[in-house]
């Protein structure tokens, strides 16, 4: 089997797929906290701790972390969602130790100076400001805030210019402490490599600083099911050339077996060029460049959302055409050929995903994070098979019947106009 699990003592998680037909492996440690973990006073302190690990440890520098990894021409980097937090590195099969020593150390011994929190902070801030001047970026956020009202999944992964200034070295520090133990922790491995060596090399790597001597069952997130809003126009007035709108509707959440069947139904609605609302707003109308959908599942809830980028004469426009879509489908479902194409797409975009190690990590690392196990691809593509005609229009009835919340950054001064089209 290409597929091995391992569970330590301490209640770390490994996974790993092995891939001899290629010469890279990809490397990765996945933590179970993100920003729906922190309070309204903490907002952005699981990304504002990714920056901070790459600082420094008790070994290295910040420039002898990166170097180590591009001196052999291998990739490292990170990333930080509303629910993990993520440290990833790609390389020749040779350098796998180094990089699982050099990625490992950033887990178990960074330093989160004072010196560093303060230099981080002005870089977060940046990438705060340059998410602000990119309104097509920006709606995701005024969205998620509308939808997901005083929940935390409300508020942005970056955190606020607020929170951002008066969060302080020890508050993160000690977030760094208790956030990150084995117990919350996978981590994944694909690529060239052997299951018994990868094993070896992790525990020798993690165990420094006694890391690994605190046992603990693995946790996998659980969340109760919550009431999102609905109904509802968020606004954000900002002077640009387009109106940029998000419009979404409740979804179902990750542990919900009919989200392959809200895959497809995404897929077809605004997964490409030939779906329902690319051809209707685009094609037919001409009335935008950039239309997609997508579907977004959390522990408890979710949402399926559809983004168009529009002149602002023509946003109530574009809104209609959404609505007129989605009724229609909801009333009818989709014909036999969008199901098959949309299937198909699904199905495409999948296996063509899984052409390099890195992807086979992330796929393998998440889905034992937040599910606890990782299904094979031959069961992945048997549930997507499995979608049918009636699952289809059982799932398009409910979901895109539902009340939805619109989101809009552009230049409006009063969200009315946009209230009864909703």
């Amino acid at each position: 089997m290409s597929l091995r699990r391992t569970v330590l003592p301490s209640g770390l998680r490994i996974v790993t797929e092995a891939v001899p037909e290629v010469r890279s492996a990809a490397f990765g440690i996945w933590v179970n906290v993100g920003s729906r973990d922190e309070d309204a006073r903490s907002a952005g302190a699981s990304h504002f701790l990714e920056h901070l690990l790459f600082k420094g440890t008790k070994r290295r520098s910040s420039l002898e972390i990166s170097s180590a990894i591009e001196s052999v021409g291998g990739e490292m980097n990170a990333f930080t969602t509303k629910e993990y937090t993520c440290f990833y590195a790609r390389v020749i099969d040779t350098d796998l130790p180094m990089a699982i020593d050099v990625i490992s150390d950033l887990i178990t011994a960074s330093l989160c100076r004072p010196e560093d929190v303060d230099a981080e902070r002005n870089v977060v801030l940046e990438e705060i400001a340059m998410r602000d001047d990119d309104p097509s970026d920006l709606v995701h956020e005024v969205f998620a805030e509308s939808f997901y009202g005083k929940n935390a999944l409300a508020r942005s992964i970056l955190g606020s210019v607020e929170t951002i200034k008066k969060i302080k070295r020890d508050a993160i520090f000690d977030y760094y402490q208790k956030r990150y133990r084995p117990d919350q922790i996978v981590v994944s491995v694909s690529g060239n490599i052997k299951h018994r060596k990868v094993i070896a090399a992790i525990e020798s790597a993690l165990s420094r600083d006694g890391f690994l001597d605190r046992a603990s069952a693995p946790e996998i997130r659980k969340s109760e099911p919550f009431h999102r809003g609905k109904g509802s126009v968020g606004l954000l007035p900002k002077k640009s050339e387009q109106a940029h709108l998000f419009f979404g509707l409740p979804s179902v959440d990750r542990d919900d077996p009919r989200r392959f069947a809200v895959g497809v139904l995404s897929a077809a609605l605004g997964g490409g060029m030939s779906s329902r609302l690319f051809q209707e707003v685009r094609e037919k109308r001409g009335l935008a460049y950039s239309v997609y959908a997508y579907a977004q599942q959390f522990s408890g809830t979710g949402h399926l959302g559809f983004y168009a980028g529009t002149a602002p004469k023509n946003a109530k426009e574009v809104v209609r055409v959404f609505r007129g879509v989605l009724e229609e489908v909801a009333s009818n479902g989709l014909s036999s050929e969008e199901l098959l194409r949309a299937k198909g797409a699904v199905r495409g975009s999948l296996v063509l995903s899984q052409e390099d190690s890195g992807s086979r990590m992330s796929r393998i690392g998440k889905s034992e994070l937040v599910y606890g196990h990782v299904a094979s691809f031959d069961e992945i593509l048997a549930r997507i098979n499995s979608v049918d005609s009636a699952a289809i229009t059982a799932i398009a009835g409910e979901l895109l019947s539902k009340s939805p919340t619109l989101a809009v950054v552009g230049p409006f001064r009063s969200a009315t106009v946009f209230e009864n089209l909703i």
